[in-house]
């Protein structure tokens, strides 16, 4: 036997290995016959996917995590069951469906173990889950940063209201309903029936205000719901910054930058904090109509005001108009107290603007953008960079000499057939 066929036999024995040890499920073809049958937690990768392969360890967890519950992990390769693919319109590397019957979600989420493993057990269970005993609430606690709840009898338009968004937000956050002798052990109720958000230990009531049409019941605690999902201050990425901005609110960033161990430098922490107790402090009068926030990656921040920002620093997006505002003092000096003056000056639309959305400054960030990669790629590797443009450009180079060339050559031999002395003798 040669060394390749020896080479193929190790191959083999070690992807063996890997798959028995491993709980995730590989799906082929057959995956469309079957996937109405229980619930299906499934990855679609290509293996040529940079992403697809650093969320390979993260999902061999996660089908762990999973493995004595309802939902099957699994994985399905699209350049191999195309149809597959194609039946579920994949369009982007990696693709995380969830699946029970008829239903299917694309989850969004941030692609860590616990944020898909509560994902997973949210999406296998009932919308709303009743809570009969003390003891599951203070569970609830441990397992839901945030959660919903409902108080009261399970009749009458705000019962109804809350139960069809529960079904609606079931694969962005956890609803509740329990009784009125549950619920007063953990917080303080004033009426019932009452909805309430439950998030860094606090619990935050919605009012009604006296709405009695179901239309604008409906409205109302559509609009609570979908700005109290998010917490206080939480992390901004690429994965949640779309959901942020959807909120009709101006977004509130501290930009700082982490490294590749998720750490950050004293100065860049305490300007964070400082930027959070903004919020801690004002939270009846900033909330309505601001979401903090705090970023870990400034090529987030840079890419919308389409510059290089120094870290720590200030960035505010008014999410309806696109356009952001950035303090004019030095980010390190800011107080709580001028930001908040800061903030005021914006809302109250006496703070230079910046960016838009016009077709100039939309022209203007792929320009950005398309530099600020290439960068990046140089940085990184300028062999590979080299390579990728270098070998192209050196193509058409030649290309271009040799059909420019080929006339200039084609006429010096003509020139040169009509000199003296080389005529032909008769």
């Amino acid at each position: 036997m040669n060394l390749y066929y020896w080479i193929q036999i190790i191959t083999l024995a070690v992807s063996v290995s890997s798959n028995d040890a491993s709980r995730v499920l590989e799906l082929s073809d057959r995956f469309l016959e079957i996937h109405h049958e229980g619930h299906w937690l499934v990855m679609f990768y290509a293996p040529w996917c940079a992403y697809c392969h650093r969320l390979v360890p993260i999902w061999a967890h996660v089908a762990q995590a999973l493995h004595t519950s309802s939902v099957k992990v699994a994985r399905l390769d699209c350049t191999r069951f195309t149809a597959v693919a194609n039946h579920y319109k994949v369009r982007a590397f990696p693709t995380i469906m969830f699946m029970k019957g008829s239903l299917k979600h694309e989850y969004i989420g941030e692609q860590s173990k616990d944020d898909l493993v509560n994902y997973a057990l949210r999406m296998s269970g009932p919308s709303v889950l009743l809570v009969t005993k003390q003891h599951t609430v203070n569970e609830i606690k441990e397992n839901n940063p945030i959660f919903f709840g409902y108080v009261g009898q399970q009749t009458g338009p705000l019962w109804e209201m809350f139960f069809y968004h529960a079904e609606k937000y079931q694969p962005l956050a956890s609803f509740f309903v329990m009784s009125p002798e549950v619920a007063n052990k953990h917080m303080t109720l004033e009426k019932t029936p009452v909805a309430f958000v439950y998030k860094e230990s606090m619990a935050y009531f919605y009012s009604d205000d006296g709405i009695g049409e179901k239309q604008k019941l409906n409205t109302s605690l559509h609009k609570w719901i979908d700005a109290e999902r998010f917490g206080t201050f939480p992390k901004v990425s690429r994965a949640n910054i779309n959901e942020l901005l959807s909120l009709d609110k101006f977004l509130v960033l501290a930009v700082v930058e982490e490294n590749k161990l998720n750490e950050i430098t004293p100065e860049e922490i305490e300007f964070r904090d400082m930027i959070e107790s903004v919020i801690r402090q004002k939270r009846d009068t900033l909330h309505n109509n601001f979401q903090f926030g705090w970023v870990g990656s400034p090529e987030l921040t840079n890419s919308i005001v389409m510059s290089i920002l120094p870290v720590p620093h200030l960035l505010v997006i008014n999410s309806t108009t696109k356009h952001h505002h950035i303090p004019e003092d030095d980010p390190n000096k800011l107080t709580p107290e001028a930001v908040a003056i800061f903030l005021e000056q914006i809302y109250n639309q006496s703070a230079p603007i910046y960016g838009g959305d016009s077709f100039a400054v939309r022209l203007y960030r792929m320009y950005f953008q398309a530099r600020t990669s290439l960068d990046y790629m140089w940085t990184g590797n300028p062999v590979l960079t080299t390579l990728i443009f270098g070998l192209p450009l050196g193509f058409l180079s030649l290309i271009f000499y040799s059909v420019c060339c080929t006339d200039i050559l084609d006429a010096e031999e003509e020139d040169s057939s009509e000199e003296p002395g080389h005529e032909k003798k008769e």
